[in-house]
């Protein structure tokens, strides 16, 4: 069982730096604070984001913020090699989970985040060269040091999350579940984490209703423009209380920057859904009637 408490919806912040929102430590100082004001108070990163560094800028910010470390969470990720400037050795993407590396990842994460451990750590996509053995080996150490207090994987399916299962604790997987890409939900890994005590964190949970114009996104707009009216809540709001309400206590990673949406976000958690609203929102998503 997991030792950490997250906050109902987590702020992912791999857009906050060079990738896309380039935010000075000024503004991502104010993203955090804006954040845990509205109840938002973990943290989601990788040490991929930004080309390697997204981690460090945010430190910065949480240095500056003069925050205490206990009234926030973090969570970061390891594992994925990428082609970037600050891996001149990489000549092509790959993955990598032998010990040293993961110690030696979560040690830098460390000292780029400023703090002296993260809340959870999870292993950012499954390869097929994973020794199980090892992983353990590696997660034992760091929790033991008190570097790691949480383990989990990230986009791992259920078979691969039972052989890591099996030879030390998984707490979380991080996996795509959304109105959109609702398939955790119906392929057995929803169930599998419930059956196993495994805490599902849901990256993009907006899925693509604001991103692509399909019949899937134009169904489900038309919905929402009528349940607007009932709620009074906007679509993303509704996207996250849809989340929220499947059984496997899912939580929600919002990367929006926008203040006027992150304190939106957070009526999603009070936000009751009705059942007939919710099956609504999964009908026109799937364009049939449910079986």
């Amino acid at each position: 069982m997991s030792k950490t408490v997250l906050s109902p919806i987590i702020s992912g912040t791999m857009n906050w730096g060079v990738w896309d929102k380039n935010l000075t430590t000024k503004e991502m100082e104010n993203m955090i604070q804006v954040s845990i004001e509205n109840k938002i108070t973990t943290f989601d990163h990788a040490d991929i984001y930004g080309s390697y560094t997204t981690e460090a800028d945010f430190g910065k910010a949480f240095h500056a913020s003069k925050i205490d470390r206990e009234k926030l969470q973090l969570i970061t990720k390891c594992g994925i090699q990428m082609i970037a400037d600050k891996r001149p050795e990489n000549k092509i993407k790959h993955y990598d989970y032998s010990k040293d590396y993961i110690i030696k990842s979560v040690e830098t994460s460390l000292k780029n985040l400023k703090t002296d451990y993260v809340d959870v750590f999870l292993l950012h996509r499954p390869s097929p060269l994973m020794q199980a053995d090892e992983i353990a080996e590696a997660v034992e150490k760091l929790k033991g040091e008190g570097k790691i207090i949480d383990f989990g994987l990230s986009n791992f399916t259920s078979s691969q999350t039972e052989l890591i299962r099996q030879k030390t604790e998984v707490s979380y997987n991080q996996v795509q579940f959304s109105a959109t890409h609702y398939e955790a939900m119906t392929d057995g890994s929803l169930d599998y984490m419930q059956t196993n005590g495994i805490r599902p964190l849901s990256w993009n949970p907006l899925g693509t209703v604001f991103r692509e114009d399909t019949k899937q996104t134009r169904r489900l707009k038309k919905l929402f423009s009528t349940l607007l009216e009932k709620y009074h809540l906007g679509a993303d709001t509704l996207l996250l209380a849809w989340i929220l309400k499947h059984p496997a206590r899912v939580i929600p990673i919002a990367g929006t920057v926008n203040v006027a949406r992150i304190q939106s976000l957070s009526k999603a958690v009070e936000l009751e859904m009705d059942k007939e609203d919710w099956f609504a929102i999964w009908t026109e998503s799937m364009g049939d009637d449910v079986p």
